[in-house]
């Protein structure tokens, strides 16, 4: 069964832990939470330790003490192994959450065992100046006039996921939208158009899956092909009828394809018990 912990730092991290095995740590996305991994919880738990975290600023942890840096992510990851007396994890991060894990490679890669990038891309850096204005406008002008993140969420979900999706999966959406806060959330979004992970992507040497829904509208397949292209020996898997929450649109093939990654490379991370 999951269990709710957290971190006793200044900054309280959240997390659910289930199983006991090779640390497995699932990264959520910009409009999510550590509730987004629970069918992964249950499904890996099997043969993995699997953590899910809140980042700071979203659901049971903590808000950011200071004006935040993108940076900050990756510290929280570390302090949370660190925690977990893990010297070693498989990092699953989506959209956001996998921004994160390749920010975290590029400054711990001795932490990672291998890395699944699932729905996410190189960063912002080349995005124009004008693209990233109107990432942010579309996102923050709701907010700045007034409306709160229940209100825009059926909307937003109506971008996240395929025509495809079940009713289940855009109610597990509007609700992890619906739980954002909306300061850490605005500092979020200013915080992850600062990345650029062009130049790190050829230098990453740990085995990697790049995973990504072709219905995918938000981080389109081709930044998970330029991903793969450059990652060296990464493996790359496209999920039908499936667009950027895939893990919720699409389970049992997310999970599929996840374990068929993760098995051979099982004993690279290290062993936590929940």
């Amino acid at each position: 069964m999951r269990m709710l912990r957290k971190t006793s730092d200044s900054v309280s991290l959240a997390y659910e832990i289930q199983g006991s095995g090779p640390l497995t740590v699932f990264l959520h996305g910009i409009g999510g939470n550590r509730t987004n991994w629970y069918n992964q919880l249950e499904h890996f738990s099997d043969h993995f330790c699997a953590v899910t975290w809140d980042a700071r600023g979203y659901g049971a942890s903590a808000d950011s003490p200071q004006p935040l840096k993108f940076s900050d992510y990756a510290d929280d990851l570390r302090r949370l192994l660190d925690h977990l007396r893990a010297e070693r994890a498989h990092i699953v991060g989506l959209s956001m959450g996998g921004m994160i894990a390749q920010d975290f490679y590029s400054r711990m890669p001795e932490r990672v065992a291998t890395l699944a990038l699932v729905d996410t891309s190189a960063g912002f850096g080349a995005a124009s100046e004008e693209e990233r204005r109107d990432f942010l406008a579309r996102r923050l002008d709701p907010l700045e006039k007034g409306l709160t993140p229940s209100d825009i969420a059926p909307g937003v979900v109506q971008v996240l996921a395929s025509q495809y999706a079940t009713p289940a999966a855009r109610e597990q959406l509007i609700a992890s939208l619906s739980a954002l806060r909306v300061e850490p959330y605005k500092q979020a979004l200013h915080a992850i158009v600062t990345t650029d992970f062009r130049t790190l992507v050829p230098t990453i040497a740990v085995p990697t899956l790049v995973l990504v829904g072709e219905d995918d509208i938000v981080t389109p397949p081709p930044a998970s092909e330029f991903l793969a292209r450059n990652i060296p020996g990464a493996v790359l898997a496209k999920i039908p009828q499936a667009g950027h929450l895939t893990n919720i649109e699409k389970p049992q093939e997310f999970n599929a394809a996840l374990r068929q990654f993760l098995t051979p490379h099982a004993q690279r991370a290290s062993h936590v018990q929940a």
